[in-house]
């Protein structure tokens, strides 16, 4: 094991390639001067293909949290009534921010491991006419699973003028993400995950409806006031200063995502998650969430005849392998294998193997390298086309 060679596949962050690197290492520049209103020009239209849209995307220096909270300061107030549905962890901070506005919250709560159904949003919402919002997660993160966020906005479109506000945190870049097409009113990713850059910057994008609430909403909000960002945005600026240098590292990204093809990118993590899936289950060891709704970002594994943090320990002291463990009442049970961002099959071959080699030393029998070949084989009949 090398020191300096840190594996890293956990959801987020996660790592990031060289090239962007590089240009996050710029030198600094005035970011009221010419240099920076050139830099926004240029990535302003290169990130609207990214989330589907003809709005212009908002830069916000923070964490994607701060953009859970920007969308619930900016569009309710105390009293408001809200729909969050909570299908995992981030769900469950939706809840937890409301409750801090003194929002008025119904509730719909969902197995972990098990993905919302529009029919029961839809039914939620014909109960309760009065809710002004949905929140949901599209990919939970806790969980590994992928929401249907095209179906549960029709569904929502369909009994109610509700806004449908999304958290894309730790899937944007990706997945497939058609914010007009699908009628999305609000849509928050962070930098941190399939965006390929360090923490610090969330991004949203704002439909005309919402725009409308948020401008006659009173609730008091300064340094999140999305209008702010909007108009600044307008003016190739950003009313707060900006997150420098990973703007500049965005420019790169944005490049990286454009000389592969966003289709490629999305077919390429669709690929990482069936090979990982194909590996644990010719492992026969069980995957947490059907494959209907597995996401292409990160994989929930759940063991019944290992620990699960044995095994995490074991690969991390073995090859400085990194993954991430359950959260709340999951923490044990579950762990989680990122595939984001700057991450390919070969890297999905090598996790493979080397967790393989952590099972065999924690004492769990397995027909060594039936996994990898299982990835392998999953990647010689989809990889080609890829």
């Amino acid at each position: 094991m090398l020191p300096d060679q840190l594996l890293l596949r956990i959801p987020g962050p996660s790592p990031i390639p060289p090239s962007v690197q590089r240009a996050m290492s710029q030198p600094m520049i005035g970011h009221r001067g010419a240099e920076t209103t050139a830099l926004l020009q240029r990535i302003k239209p290169r990130l609207k293909p990214v989330f589907g849209t003809e709005q212009d995307v908002l830069l916000v220096t923070g964490s994607g949290t701060a953009g859970l909270e920007a969308a619930v300061a900016n569009t309710a107030k105390p009293g408001d009534e809200v729909l969050v549905v909570v299908v995992g962890a981030f769900g469950d901070r939706f809840v937890k921010i409301a409750k801090a506005y003194q929002l008025h919250i119904h509730h719909l709560d969902v197995a972990w491991g098990e993905a919302a159904k529009p029919e029961d949003i839809k039914a939620v919402l014909q109960k309760h006419p009065e809710i002004s919002s949905v929140f949901v997660t599209y990919c939970e993160t806790s969980t590994g699973v992928l929401n249907p966020i095209k179906e549960i906005a029709e569904a929502v479109h369909e009994v109610s003028d509700a806004l449908v506000i999304v958290d894309g945190v730790s899937c944007v870049a990706g997945v497939e993400t058609e914010f007009d097409a699908w009628g999305i009113d609000i849509l928050v990713t962070g930098t941190q995950k399939a965006f390929m850059l360090p923490g610090g910057m969330f991004f949203a994008v704002v439909s005309e409806r919402a725009w409308q609430v948020i401008e006659s909403n009173t609730q008091p909000r300064f340094y999140l006031d999305l209008t702010k960002y909007r108009d600044g945005i307008a003016k190739d600026s950003t009313p707060f200063t900006p997150a420098l240098s990973i703007l500049f590292g965005l420019e790169q990204v944005l490049t990286l995502l454009e000389e592969e093809g966003l289709e490629q990118v999305y077919a390429r993590h669709r690929l990482m998650r069936d090979m990982t899936r194909a590996a644990f289950r010719a492992l026969d060891i069980p995957l947490l969430v059907e494959d209907a709704y597995a996401s292409p970002t990160v994989t929930a594994i759940k063991p019944v005849d290992f620990d699960a943090e044995q095994l995490r320990k074991q690969v991390k002291q073995e090859f400085n392998l990194a993954f991430a463990g359950g959260q709340q009442h999951m923490k044990g049970e579950i762990f989680r294998i990122g595939h984001m961002g700057y991450c390919s099959p070969a890297d999905v071959l090598q996790v493979i193997s080397a967790v393989e080699i952590g099972l065999m030393q924690i004492g769990k029998q397995i027909k060594l390298g039936a996994g990898t070949q299982a990835a392998q084989q999953i990647y010689l009949e989809q990889g080609a086309n890829n």
